[in-house]
């Protein structure tokens, strides 16, 4: 009977362990369409690597300007030679991943004027990428993004509010839209610290690179103190470590991977809200390898 107990001890206590680790465990998220030469985008997602794909980027938008894509070296959207990613688009969704359109980048021009600027872009988000009818040929083709990522740099700090109110009551309960964002590491974040306290994002991935006062260095307290700050003050359900895939990815903030696995994830994981890590970007990663050698630590 004792020994019986002692197993059954035994054998909750590894169910709490592995409720525990399994709580903890996060996924990847990635940037593609700035590079040519990274692969298709089902390709992408045939790797088995990213939960999400952030398609990169929808670079100008707002204030009566006209809504401009670019997808470096993979197609012409402005002939309309986009639209086949539809297949690729479904091909990841239907593999369990969240495919994103991200907006702004850190080369564009884009803004939103007013309240009724934000509605006018979210009506063309939602007719031309996500579950609404365009009356002309849709960028990407037929397929139904599943949100939009706001990875805004730039056009300064009003009315980003509004267009995640706007684009979030699109949501119903058959289809959510989901909104993301790629802050910068410095707390508030400059253009988005106002529409992150919304609640309406369900994904952050903060860029801790590029911003040495935050990210990582042989002293892991400056980034550990962001990420504090970070999960404690945003209401949102995951935050994430956004990274360089690569040393040449960014101009500072790569952390070899045997320091982001001995290091940085076992000081971030027992966050409640751990997500999991962002990289810059699907080019990159193809490089290093980076993604497929953090897997299974993220």
């Amino acid at each position: 009977m004792a020994f019986r107990s002692a197993n059954s001890l035994a054998f909750l206590a590894l169910l709490v362990v592995t409720l525990v680790v399994g709580s903890n465990a996060g996924g990847i998220s990635i940037y593609w369409g700035q590079n040519g030469n990274e692969g298709t985008l089902a390709e992408t997602c045939a790797t088995g690597n990213y939960e999400y794909v952030n398609i990169a980027f929808l670079w100008t938008f707002g204030n009566g300007r006209t809504p401009k894509m670019d997808l470096s070296g993979h197609c012409d959207p402005y002939s309309n030679g986009c639209t086949n990613l539809s297949s690729n688009i479904t091909y990841c969704q239907a593999q369990g991943i969240k495919v994103m359109l991200s907006i702004g980048g850190g080369i564009g021009s884009y803004s939103i004027a007013s309240k009724q600027d934000a509605q006018d872009v979210a009506t063309y988000l939602w007719d031309n990428f996500l579950g609404g009818k365009s009356t002309g040929i849709r960028p990407l083709g037929n397929a139904s993004l599943d949100g939009i990522d706001f990875d805004i740099e730039s056009g300064g700090s009003q009315h980003w509010d509004d267009l995640a109110r706007y684009l979030s009551a699109y949501s119903t309960h058959d289809k959510k839209v989901y909104l993301t964002a790629a802050p910068q590491c410095p707390y508030p974040d400059a253009w988005l610290g106002g529409a992150l306290q919304t609640g309406l994002f369900d994904f952050v991935w903060v860029q801790f690179y590029n911003n040495p006062p935050c990210q990582y260095s042989s002293n892991i307290s400056n980034l550990e103190d962001g990420w504090k700050q970070w999960t404690s003050d945003i209401p949102v359900s995951k935050i994430f470590l956004g990274l360089p895939a690569a040393s040449t990815a960014a101009g500072s903030g790569f952390i070899p991977v045997t320091d982001l696995t001995s290091k940085v994830l076992p000081a971030i994981k027992g966050s409640p809200n751990y997500g999991g890590v962002m990289l810059w970007s699907k080019y990159y990663d193809d490089q290093t390898g980076y993604s497929a050698a953090i897997k299974n630590d993220v």
